[in-house]
């Protein structure tokens, strides 16, 4: 009976502990719509330090098409944005469904400069965003909301 009691204080310890390790979604939006470079590269360097996910790569490739921005040198500003774009793309091609990817996704099309051309999927994004919203964790749930308050894509009213 002890062993099985301290088997699940210590299970439950190292779940405490692994999700603690985690960046929390409220961070990386906050960082997500900063204009801040530096919060941008901790916050990276933060998720870069964790366990490879599909959630973490998807969240390192969206701020390292936000970090584009910042980058000197059309050419090298268009190769950073590529190779954040890459890797978003093959999370979501990996996981179509996942409303939070689409959410990446339409909030980066929404602000990337027309000549990049990354603007194709912004109607399918958005139609999966709407449709998934409700079942969103809530932390994401609060980020599309804010969003929505002043994108000329979303509006609050597409998420009732």
């Amino acid at each position: 009976m002890k062993k099985t009691l301290v088997t699940y204080v210590m299970l439950g310890l190292a779940l405490i502990a692994f999700a603690a390790a985690q960046i929390e979604r409220s961070v990386f939006y906050k960082t997500l719509s900063s204009g801040d470079e530096s919060l941008i590269d901790k916050t990276t360097a933060e998720l870069e330090a964790e366990k490879s996910t599909s959630r973490n790569k998807a969240y390192v490739a969206a701020l390292t098409m936000k970090k584009a921005g910042f980058v000197k040198g059309a050419g090298e500003k268009l190769k950073v944005f590529k190779e954040g774009a890459r890797v978003l793309e093959q999370e979501i091609k990996s996981q179509p469904d996942n409303a939070e990817y689409r959410f990446l996704r339409l909030t980066i099309q929404e602000h990337a400069p027309k000549i990049l051309k990354y603007n194709k999927q912004i109607d399918e994004d958005k139609r999966a965003v709407v449709t998934a919203y409700s079942k969103l964790q809530p932390g994401v749930q609060s980020a599309v909301a804010d969003y929505a308050k002043n994108s000329k894509v979303l509006s609050p009213s597409d998420l009732k």
